[in-house]
C-alpha cells in the first residue's frame, strides 16, 4: 500500500496582494492587453461633459428643440393659415351600417356653433372655423363604398372613422381598414357615434373596447371621442384645426386636387381646387381615377369672392388670370408604349412548300368560305359537327389565349405536335362557323355569361373548382412534379424547356426569344439615375404654388368624366416625368393574413399602387434574401402566393417612382366589396429579371448495382432518352448523376451517380422555361358594375 502525499487545505495558503496596475511595466501593460487599443471617444472628454451639465447650455439647447419644432409646425400649417388659407381636407369614413357621415359633420358644427356650406354637385362640406383662424372641408362618405374611400383618404390630411357603440365592424370595415393601413393613412381621429347617447354604466367598457379595436390598425390612437359628448365634440375639432396633418410617404414630391366643381367647357374638363402638395407643373400628365392620364390645356387663377369687412351682403369678384401654359417642347406626351415594327425582326426566305400552301399538312385546297349577304366575317372558327351558336360562345379561341401558361400537369403547351391520325379525326368532326362582328361577340359572351347551364357543365365547374384546392396541396408537397404524357414525346411536349447545370451561376441571355410584349415597352439604362434626375427637376421647375385655388382645362378628356355624384370625390393627381410609360414592375408582396382562398400565378386581379388602378395578372416568384439579383439573375417562378412568404410580383404597367406602397384586390360579385389578397411595396423595374418556371420529371429505380441503377417511368421512348441525355440527374436524397446509355424500346436507361443510391429514392430532372406576364389595362369601376350589375338585379328580384 502506497502512501498517498500529505496536502494542507487550501483555506490554509497564502495569498499575497497583488500589484495594482499603475505599477505594471509597459511589457506587462501589452501582454494584458492583447492588442487591443484603447482609444477615448471624443464625446466622452472631461470638457465637453463638463460644458453639457453647466445649467445655461442645457437651457439653451432645450431653446434650440422648441424653436426646431415651432418652426415645424409653423411650415407645415402655413398652407392653412388665413383668410385666404387652404381648407384642411378631412374624409369621414363611417365603418358601420348604423352611423352616417353627414351626421358627424353637422355635430362638429355645432360644437363651435357654425354652419356648413353644402355643395350639391360634389357633396363636400366646407366649414369656417373663425374660432380657430382656419377652415375645414369635409368629404362625407357612404358607407360600403370601397373605392371612394380610398380614393378620398389619398388626398384628405384627416381621416375620421366613425364607430357605433351597438354595431360591430363587419368583413367590410375590416377589409377597409387593412388596405388603407397598407396604403398609407394620414393623421386619423375616431368617433363614436349612435341615435341616443350611451348609458354611463356601460359607456367607460364600450371606449375602452372601441379604442382597443381601433389601435390595432392605427396604434397612434390615444382617445375615442364621443360625438353626443359636447366637449368631446369640441376636442374633436380642435385636433383638426390646431393639430399638425402628418405626412404620408409615398405623397412626398407629388401634386394633387380636391375637385371642388367639375364642368365640361368647349371639348375640355374644368376641374377647380385647391393645389395640395408640391408644384403643380403644366407640363406633366394629370391622371384621373378611373379614366387614365391627360394632357392640360391651360391653367388658370381661380380665387374666392371676397367679402367686404362691413359685413355687407355684395362680395368682390375677382377675375381669374391665365398662370400657365404648356410648352411644346418639354410638354409630356400620351404616348406611353413603343409600337413595334416587325419588319425589323429577321426574316427567312420561305420555303417552295411554303409558297405552295402545303406547310403543316395543308394542302391548300381548304378555302375560306363566301360570306353570308350583308356581311363580312373577320375569322372563321372550327366547332364540332352538330353543336349550336350558343354552345360555340363558349369555346375560346387560340388567338385569345396566346401567350397564357397552363398550369395543369397532363396538358399540352403551344407549339404540340399531334399525330397525324387524331388530327385528321379531329379535322373531319369538325365544322366551320363565320365569327360575327366584334361588338356582337362581345355583346353575346356578355349576355350568355350569366345564363343557366346544363347539369354536366355546372357539374364540370364545380369539379373544377373543388380541385383547384387540391392542386395547392399537392404542389405544396410535391413542388413542380409532372408526370411526362404517354402519348406525346417529352421532346416535343417540353421542347420550350432547358436544362441548368446551376439554376443560380449558370448563365442565360435576357434577351433571348423575348415576346412581342417586350417590343412595346421602354427599358431604362440606369433607373437610380433617372429618378434622382425627374426628382431634380420636378423641385428646380417653376410651377404653380401649393395652397393656390386654381382650374385647370384637360383636353381629349371622355365626357363621362365630367359626372361627379355625391359621396364619390373628384381628385386628380399630378404625374412626374415618364410616369406615363409602360415597363416591366416588380413588387414585394405578402398575403393578408385573413384570406383564405387560393391566389395562383395570373389570376385576374386589382393593383393599387399610389394614383393608380390597374387590372393585371401578375406572376410570381421567389425574393431573394436582401433583394439581390444573384449571379444570372434568375427566380423561380412560383405557382402560387403562399402565407408567410415574401414573393416578387411582376406585371407590365405605368413606371413608379419611389418605393410606393401597393394592394392587390381580388373582385367579388359585389363591385363595392373586393377581397384584400395581399400587400407590398414597389420593388424596381428590372426588365432584365428571369422569372423561370421550373417542372421535374421524375423515375422510379429499377435495378441497382452501386452507382448505377436503372431508371424507368421518366421517359417511354429511347428518342427521349437520347434528347435530354446531356442534362444532369439528382435524387431526393441528394445524389447528382447522369446518363449513360438507353436500355430497350420503352424509355429505361441506365444512370451513374456520385455515390449509391437508395430503392426507396426518386430521380429527379429538372427543366426550367421563362415566363412573362400578361398586359396589364387601366382597371374602371363602370365595368365591374357592367359586369356585375344584371347578377345584382337578378338576385334582388328572386
Amino acid at each position: 500500500m502506497t502512501e498517498t502525499p500529505h496536502h494542507h487545505r487550501p483555506t490554509l495558503k497564502q495569498k499575497n496582494k497583488p500589484f495594482k496596475s499603475k505599477h505594471a511595466t509597459k511589457g506587462a501593460l501589452k501582454e494584458v492587453a492583447k492588442g487591443r487599443t484603447q482609444r477615448q471617444s471624443p464625446k466622452a472628454r472631461a470638457s465637453a461633459n463638463a460644458a453639457a451639465q453647466l445649467r445655461t447650455n442645457r437651457r439653451n439647447s432645450a431653446k434650440q428643440v422648441q424653436l426646431k419644432k415651432r418652426q415645424g409646425l409653423v411650415s407645415a400649417t402655413r398652407i392653412f393659415s388665413g383668410v385666404d388659407g387652404a381648407p384642411r381636407i378631412v374624409a369621414i369614413v363611417p365603418l358601420t351600417e348604423d352611423v352616417k357621415a353627414r351626421d358627424v359633420s353637422e355635430k362638429l358644427a355645432q360644437a363651435i356653433d357654425a354652419t356648413l356650406e353644402e355643395d350639391a354637385n360634389t357633396g363636400l362640406q366646407k366649414l369656417r372655423a373663425d374660432r380657430f383662424k382656419t377652415s375645414l372641408q369635409f368629404m362625407p362618405l357612404p358607407y360600403r363604398q370601397m373605392y371612394a374611400s380610398l380614393d378620398a383618404c389619398k388626398v384628405a390630411d384627416y381621416v375620421v372613422f366613425v364607430l357605433s357603440p351597438n354595431v360591430e365592424v363587419d368583413q367590410w370595415g375590416d377589409t377597409l381598414l387593412r388596405t388603407l393601413q397598407a396604403q398609407g393613412l394620414p393623421e386619423v381621429i375616431t368617433v363614436v357615434l349612435s341615435d341616443e347617447p350611451m348609458e354611463l354604466k356601460e359607456k367607460s367598457g364600450i371606449m375602452k373596447s372601441l379604442l382597443s379595436f381601433i389601435q390595432y390598425f392605427v396604434p397612434g390612437q390615444s382617445r375615442v371621442y364621443d360625438m353626443h359628448h359636447g366637449s368631446d365634440a369640441l376636442n374633436a375639432v380642435r385636433a383638426l384645426c390646431e393639430g399638425k396633418p402628418s405626412d404620408v410617404k409615398w405623397r412626398e414630391g407629388r401634386t394633387w386636387i380636391l375637385g371642388e366643381r367639375v364642368d365640361w367647357v368647349n371639348g375640355m374638363l374644368t376641374v377647380t381646387g385647391v393645389v395640395r402638395g408640391s408644384h403643380l407643373s403644366v407640363n406633366r400628365l394629370v391622371h384621373i381615377p378611373n379614366h387614365g392620364d391627360f394632357q392640360t390645356a391651360k391653367i388658370m387663377s381661380a380665387p374666392l369672392a371676397r367679402h367686404s369687412k362691413a359685413g355687407h351682403a355684395g362680395a368682390m369678384e375677382i377675375e381669374p388670370q391665365l398662370l400657365a401654359e404648356p410648352d411644346e417642347s418639354s410638354a409630356d406626351s400620351l404616348v406611353s408604349s413603343n409600337d413595334p415594327d416587325d419588319m425589323a425582326n429577321e426574316q427567312t426566305w420561305p420555303t417552295e412548300e411554303e409558297m405552295q400552301g402545303t406547310a403543316n399538312g395543308h394542302d391548300g385546297s381548304e378555302k375560306i368560305p363566301d360570306a353570308k349577304a350583308g356581311t363580312t366575317p373577320k375569322a372563321v372558327r372550327k366547332i364540332p359537327k352538330g353543336m349550336s351558336e350558343y354552345q360555340a360562345a363558349w369555346i375560346i379561341d387560340e388567338s385569345e389565349e396566346e401567350g397564357e401558361e397552363d398550369e395543369k400537369d397532363g396538358e399540352a403547351e403551344g407549339g404540340e405536335v399531334e399525330m397525324d391520325e387524331v388530327e385528321k379525326v379531329e379535322e373531319e368532326e369538325m365544322v366551320e362557323l363565320p365569327a360575327e362582328d366584334a361588338e356582337m361577340e362581345t355583346n353575346g359572351r356578355r349576355s350568355v355569361a350569366f345564363q343557366d347551364l346544363d347539369a354536366e357543365e355546372e357539374e364540370r365547374q364545380l369539379q373544377s373548382w373543388r380541385n383547384r384546392k387540391r392542386e395547392e396541396e399537392d404542389d405544396l408537397a410535391f413542388p413542380d412534379e409532372i408526370d411526362t404524357p404517354l402519348d406525346v414525346p417529352a421532346r416535343t411536349r417540353f421542347q420550350r424547356y432547358r436544362g441548368l447545370r446551376s439554376f443560380r451561376t449558370s448563365p442565360w441571355d435576357p434577351y433571348e426569344n423575348l415576346p412581342r410584349d417586350y417590343a412595346r415597352i421602354f427599358q431604362f439604362e440606369d433607373f437610380k439615375r433617372t429618378e434622382r434626375a425627374v426628382k431634380r427637376r420636378a423641385e428646380e421647375e417653376a410651377g404653380i404654388e401649393a395652397g393656390t385655388r386654381v382650374t385647370i382645362y384637360l383636353k381629349d378628356v371622355p365626357k363621362e368624366a365630367a359626372q361627379v355624384f355625391p359621396g364619390r370625390p373628384f381628385v386628380a393627381f399630378s404625374l412626374l416625368q415618364h410616369e406615363h410609360k409602360k415597363t416591366v414592375l416588380n413588387f414585394t408582396v405578402q398575403r393578408n393574413t385573413e384570406y383564405d382562398g387560393s391566389v395562383r400565378s395570373k389570376d385576374p386581379l386589382v393593383l393599387c399602387v399610389g394614383p393608380r388602378r390597374l387590372r393585371v395578372n401578375p406572376i410570381y416568384s421567389q425574393h431573394l434574401r436582401g433583394g439581390g439579383k444573384g449571379a444570372n439573375n434568375v427566380h423561380k417562378f412560383e405557382r402560387y402566393l403562399r402565407h408567410g412568404v415574401t414573393n416578387v410580383a411582376t406585371i407590365y404597367g405605368p413606371v413608379v417612382y419611389g418605393k410606393q406602397p401597393c394592394t392587390l384586390l381580388r373582385e367579388t360579385e359585389d363591385p363595392q366589396a373586393p377581397q384584400l389578397v395581399a400587400m407590398g411595396s414597389f420593388l424596381h423595374p428590372d426588365t432584365t429579371r428571369i422569372i423561370a418556371k421550373r417542372i421535374i420529371l421524375t423515375g422510379h429505380p429499377f435495378k441497382i448495382h452501386k452507382k448505377t441503377a436503372t431508371i424507368r417511368y421518366m421517359f417511354f421512348n429511347p428518342e427521349d432518352v437520347e434528347y435530354f441525355k446531356p442534362i444532369q440527374l439528382h435524387t431526393k436524397y441528394g445524389r447528382t448523376g447522369h446518363i449513360k446509355e438507353s436500355l430497350g424500346t420503352h424509355g429505361y436507361y441506365k444512370a451513374h451517380f456520385d455515390g449509391p443510391i437508395n430503392q426507396m429514392d426518386t430521380v429527379c430532372m429538372s427543366l426550367y422555361k421563362r415566363v412573362y406576364p400578361k398586359w396589364s389595362d387601366l382597371w374602371r369601376e363602370s365595368e365591374s358594375y357592367r359586369m356585375f350589375g344584371h347578377l345584382v338585379l337578378a338576385r334582388s328580384a328572386q
